[in-house]
């Protein structure tokens, strides 16, 4: 079966384009349908980790050499692994580049995206413009919408691709709060869906392809058609998270069609379904000196009479001595991996990866131990997660936030991810601290790891994350779970295949559009400048290979 080429924007570590890759029809050796041809991201560390995730992907499937798991192991470096493989490690330079949408001339980023698409008349268009001007939480912290964030107007570098090479499907992500997001007083979406409708005419490009917007949350009727029906809920469609992200569909005219909507899920797994067979760790102490003894000292300190005699929680008192009894955890990075999650088995392991990759506990202070071990329990009594209104007076953070109010700012700022529910959403922000993923395992004491939130978010567990563990972090928590892009790419390649072979869709399922009466005066465009932030490709496997 031929292959349907992808061009990522915006790739990040690549989740969007991990679940479009890894997406094979229900038919009989039909194999993986969707090839990712381009994808572009400007981090050197996400850049770092797409790169070696389209190494992997150059292999067939179950064919991965030994050496790529001896380097995910640390054995081997990685400039020795793409040198044993040098065909691979080029072709996968070729298609991972690391470079600035906005800072690549325009000649050059056409010419490239022509070149990977070998005249493909059929292929997807995927990726999402940087979505932190649009996030309630971004917003929230300047009290307002910041007109002056360059980020409002990303979504341009993404329409002029439109423009540009018609696709005849792509699919953008963002953040929520681009559906309620303004500037200078102005509906931020209301102009972008006009714009995504029409990017030539938007761009002064002339007229060019019109799309249809699709949303593919589950649901019939007029609710689909508003913009929440542009709102993927994850934790409705089995994935173990409750993150909520608009996500796009757009369908060029000439097609007559629309993508199916996405099926709910009513079994989605949880925090311990997923996280089950991972390594027990003991978190790390900072600002003092680490060690296996003087972590458990530190926690048996908190579980003294002295300290305990301050909580009036009975249960809760128990809880904390059973759990300062049971400190076994002797290791704070890695090791194997015991057995596989109770769900999503399939989706998250290999069986030829034995150890846990991204596996590491961080340090903290000891007085942070004590607020997790006292979250952790409190929520194992409880069942829920602690507000600062449930911590006992000499557990409170010495921050001017704090104060003795029922609607105290950051009232959950110590934040249990409950084992028998989805988590709460993982951002970015956990590469800052912890205190919002708080393992629910009070003997570990910690909050989670890469891994951890790699698995909530549905990476498998041989997608290796580069870089320092800040960044590691930040990659994880920025990208489009895998497992929700499989599901975005059944619905496109089912659209595909009918475009492609002509059959008669039902009058129910034909497109229905209606073009916004509304339309924007349209200023000029910021285009590209004759700048690069890197080189368009890494040629050689030596430079592929290389770190930061």
């Amino acid at each position: 079966m031929q292959t349907i080429p992808i061009i990522d924007l915006f790739a990040g570590p690549g989740g969007l384009g991990e679940g479009f890759s890894a997406y094979e029809p229900e038919v009989a050796q039909a194999g993986r349908v969707f090839r990712i041809a381009l994808s572009i991201e400007k981090d050197k560390h996400a850049h770092d980790t797409l790169l070696l995730r389209t190494f992997f992907r150059q292999f067939p499937k179950g064919e991965v050499p030994e050496s790529y798991y001896q380097y995910l192991k640390g054995r081997v470096t990685r400039e020795s692994l793409f040198k044993a493989h040098v065909t691979e490690a080029d072709a996968a330079a070729k298609v991972a580049w690391l470079a600035t949408l906005g800072k690549i001339r325009k000649d050059k980023l056409k010419s490239r995206i022509t070149e990977a698409l070998g005249g493909a008349r059929f292929w997807v268009l995927i990726g999402g413009p940087p979505c932190q001007a649009y996030s309630l939480i971004g917003r929230a912290r300047t009290g307002e919408d910041n007109e002056k964030d360059s980020r409002h107007v990303l979504y341009r570098h993404y329409l002029r691709i439109i423009a540009e090479h018609e696709p005849p499907v792509f699919v953008m992500e963002n953040v929520r709060g681009l559906l309620s997001a303004k500037r200078k007083g102005q509906d931020i979406f209301k102009r972008m869906r006009s714009d995504l409708e029409q990017p030539a005419k938007a761009l002064g490009m002339g007229n060019g392809a019109g799309y249809t917007l699709h949303g593919l949350a589950p649901g019939t009727g007029s609710a689909v058609e508003a913009n929440d029906g542009f709102i993927l809920r994850s934790e409705r469609l089995g994935i173990p998270q409750a993150r909520h992200r608009v996500i796009i569909v757009g369908v060029r005219n000439d097609s007559g069609l629309r993508p199916e909507r996405l099926s709910p899920v009513t079994d989605t797994p949880d925090v311990f379904d997923v996280h089950f067979g991972l390594p027990a760790l003991r978190s790390k102490l900072s600002r003092e000196v680490d060690s296996t003894e003087a972590w458990r000292s530190a926690i048996q300190e908190f579980a003294s009479d002295k300290w305990l005699g301050m909580i009036a929680d009975d249960k809760c008192r128990e809880s904390i001595r059973r759990a300062a009894g049971s400190l076994t955890h002797g290791h704070s990075i890695g090791g194997p991996v015991t057995s596989p999650p109770l769900k999503l088995a399939a989706w998250l392991t290999d069986p030829k990866l034995t150890e846990a990759c991204n596996h590491e506990a961080r340090g903290h202070m000891r007085q942070d131990l004590w607020r997790y071990m006292f979250a952790a329990c409190f929520a194992q009594v409880h069942g829920r997660t602690p507000s600062l209104n449930d911590f006992p007076d000499f557990l409170m953070p010495k921050h001017k936030n704090v104060a003795q109010s029922e609607d105290r700012p950051f009232n959950d700022r110590f934040r249990v991810q409950c084992p028998r529910s989805p988590a709460t959403t993982v951002t970015a922000h956990i590469s800052k601290d912890g205190h919002y993923y708080i393992h629910h395992d009070p003997s570990q004491c910690r909050s989670w790891t890469v891994r951890e939130a790699a698995r909530i978010q549905t990476f498998p567990d041989n997608y290796f994350f580069e870089g320092p563990r800040t960044s590691q972090f930040q990659q994880v928590g920025n990208a489009v779970p895998p497992l929700l892009a499989h599901k975005i790419a059944t619905s496109v390649y089912k659209l595909l295949q009918e475009w492609m072979h002509g059959q008669d869709q039902p009058r129910t399922s034909r497109m229905e559009h209606e073009q916004d009466s509304q339309s924007w005066h349209r200023a000029g465009t910021s285009g590209p400048t004759d700048t690069e932030e890197a080189s368009p490709a890494l040629p050689f496997a030596a430079k592929a290979a290389r770190h930061p």
